[in-house]
């Protein structure tokens, strides 16, 4: 991603405010191909081909500058993942039990 920035002279953009904004505006990106949608069961398999297609590009332009927004921060991100989860597994230990609520929601971790 640095290299690709570097040839396109993008680095005089890409602070890290800038690419956080660019991020959430592709997540606004993401979030209007579910929008209508409703809840879908996993693998999507009511989606057409095309849909998919366009799902992951999208996932991957909020991948690729969240790889860039760590990078420019100085951040090793498979590092911190891999330190996030052995925090959550502290923080959510597998052996409670984490079904659902009482009010019948499923509860979250993160």
């Amino acid at each position: 991603m640095a290299d690709f920035a570097k040839e396109r002279n993008w680095d005089q953009f890409h602070s890290p405010r800038n690419l956080l904004l660019a991020m959430v505006g592709e997540v606004g990106e993401l979030s209007e191909i579910f929008q209508w949608k409703g809840e879908v069961p996993k693998g999507l398999p009511d989606w057409k081909e095309d849909e998919k297609v366009h799902l992951g590009e999208e996932l991957s332009d909020v991948l690729l500058y969240l790889v860039r927004l760590s990078d420019i921060c100085g951040i090793d991100l498979g590092k911190a993942a891999l330190r996030k989860v052995e925090l959550n597994a502290i923080k959510y230990p597998a052996s409670k039990n984490y079904g659902t609520n009482d009010d019948g929601t499923a509860e979250m971790c993160g």
